[in-house]
This record gives structure tokens, sequence and C-alpha cells, in this order.
């Protein structure tokens, strides 16, 4: 396992904690961001992550690791190698989640979807619909960081630290007032 303060501590050092002010996915703002690509950069911390999380895995083990793209990426692969199975991956097409690249799920596969940040679960969710949509049971879900605060996952969900970051409604956000231009860091189009 990697102890929480390590892991805040290289999260740190490795730029992944943003200060500023950030149009979140959410549709929300924040003053903080995890930019988790930056943590993720380093192979031997990717690789340590990934077997962190595959470590503290309690339930069956899973066939495949599925992770939405793009932040699940590298993460879902260094846990599919913890656990001697294969990766794949969706990514959006027409504002949906689906498989491409020549990607299938076995009928009755048990799955696990990884990725980088829960922020909503929204892509969580999304990847989830297209397992059940080919047969194939999400048998849980893992993060580096879980930013979902009180929300729950319908399976599941284990992730290496759980952080609650200031968000304000937009109508309400304190940095739109002081006119500090508003950043959209994340992959996900509204």
């Amino acid at each position: 396992m990697i102890d929480e303060a390590e892991l805040r501590a290289y999260l740190a050092s490795s730029g992944a904690f943003l200060e500023g002010h950030f149009l979140l996915s959410s549709g929300l703002h924040s003053p903080n961001y995890v930019q988790c690509a930056q943590a993720l950069k380093s192979p031997a911390w990717a690789g340590r992550m990934g077997a962190a999380l595959a470590a503290g895995w309690g339930g069956p083990r899973p066939d495949l690791i599925l992770s939405p793209a793009m932040g699940g990426l590298i993460i879902g692969h260094e846990v599919a190698r913890a656990f001697g199975v294969d990766f794949v991956f969706t990514e959006r097409e027409n504002n949906a989640m689906t498989l491409r690249r020549g990607f299938s799920l076995k009928k009755g596969a048990r799955l696990i979807i990884v990725e980088d940040v829960f922020t909503t679960g929204k892509s969580t969710l999304e990847t989830a619909v297209v397992a059940a949509a080919a047969g194939a049971e999400t048998i849980g879900a893992m993060s580096v960081i879980n930013r979902m605060g009180e929300k729950t996952l319908p399976f599941p969900a284990l992730s290496l630290l759980r952080l609650g970051l200031d968000t304000h409604q937009p109508e309400n956000c304190p940095l739109c007032r002081a006119g500090l231009p508003v950043v959209k860091p994340g992959s996900r189009k509204f």
C-alpha cells in the first residue's frame, strides 16, 4: 500500500494539485483542481498506485479492467498489470461513451472500472452502462482520488485518497466576483 501522507506529498511535488479558478465537469467552480495526469507521468509512481489499488481490493478477482478515456488510461493499465488481466477502454463518440478500436467485452465478464479521479461519478456510470449493454458485470470501481464527497457509486468502490475540495455555484463564486478568469482543465466537453 501507499501511505496517505506519502501520496499527498507526491501529488503536491508532481504538480498534480493546482490552485486557481476552475470550472469542473459538474458545472461548479473551485479554487482547487487535481490534475492526475501530472502524477501519472511517472511510470514508477503509476505502477505503485496501480499495485496499491489492486492490493486493496477485497472483492472477487476481475476478468478485465475497463477505463473511460482519457483520465483512466494510465492508471487502468497499471491496475490491470497488477491483477494480471487485460485492459480496454471506452471513449466518447458523439458525446456518448462507447467501445471503439476493436475492443469488445465478453458476456459474463466481471470487470472493475478504473479512473484517475472520481468527481461526479458520471464517467464511471456511463462506462458501467457500456459494460452492461455488452453483457459484462461491473463488480467495482477504483480511482487514485475520490472527490465525490457523500455521493456513492452503485457498486463497491476503492480510492487511494479522499479529497474534499471547495466548490461554488457559479452565481455564488467568490473567484468570479474577484474577477479571476475561469479555466476548464478537464477532458469532458459540456
